[in-house]
């Protein structure tokens, strides 16, 4: 029996990166994936492409931070499935700067997406998991979040925020049967990173114990036992998976 056999499992950004990987994991797991994510054209590319792979999944369009578009594509979701199992958190932007030079709009379009977003789309789903007793939330967060990231003053408190947030629904909805954990990712190889100079990625690598950035299976496996039933009773947790930086 796959891991995730007949779950329902809302993925946000996942047209990419690590996101694209969870899809692609928990749809070998089994699941029924809805690929949540504000870029249409790649979100109906990737759809086309797992659907080729014998996956099931289905795009669904959507911008995390207004609160009408996620209500739509929570809707839309329930009404072709008639349940949501699992909701991963997984979108995110950078717009960086240092803070002398960081913009008010830089600050507030990170807030919108990368802590907003996450409020609206756990709101838009909790009714329907806590209406069937059994739900798994796992909130993307980062290392950023907990020890803070030069030129990073929007991310990191986007990021601290969402670990305050899990905590906080972990208390709230456990009873309910809904499980509210984190994942806090290390330096990952992903689009976020592409661009980065080759010199500050060697430095980057210097401080891994591991001695290597992440990949992208390595988040979305981390994502994978939080939302199985192998980790019923995983609640209010954050799960570091970044190579062992943080210690």
């Amino acid at each position: 029996m796959n891991r995730l056999q007949d779950k329902v499992a809302i993925i946000t950004g996942a047209a990419n990166g690590i996101g694209l990987q969870a899809a692609r994991t928990f749809a070998n797991e089994g699941a029924q994936v809805v690929i949540a994510d504000f870029d249409e054209a790649s979100g109906k590319e990737r759809e086309g492409e797992l659907q080729s792979e014998g996956m099931k999944c289905t795009f669904v369009q959507v911008n995390v931070a207004d609160r009408e578009s996620v209500d739509a594509m929570v809707d839309e979701v329930l009404s072709t499935y008639g349940k949501v199992d699992i909701l991963i958190n997984n979108a995110g932007i950078t717009r960086d700067a240092m803070l002398s030079k960081m913009t008010p709009e830089q600050f507030q379009q990170v807030i919108d997406v990368n802590l907003n977003g996450v409020f609206h789309c756990t709101q838009a789903v909790m009714q329907s998991m806590t209406a069937q007793g059994k739900g798994k939330i796992v909130n993307t967060s980062s290392v950023s979040g907990t020890y803070g990231n030069v030129g990073q003053t929007n991310y990191a408190a986007a990021k601290s925020g969402i670990i305050g947030m899990t905590k906080t629904w972990a208390k709230e909805l456990a009873r309910k049967g809904v499980n509210v954990n984190a994942v806090a990712p290390g330096f990952t190889e992903t689009g976020m990173v592409a661009g980065v100079p080759d010199k500050v990625i060697n430095q980057m690598k210097e401080q891994i114990p591991m001695g290597r950035l992440g990949r992208p299976e390595d988040i979305a496996n981390a994502y994978l036992f939080l939302s199985s039933n192998e980790a019923d009773y995983v609640n209010g947790h954050v799960l570091h998976v970044d190579g062992g930086i943080m210690m």
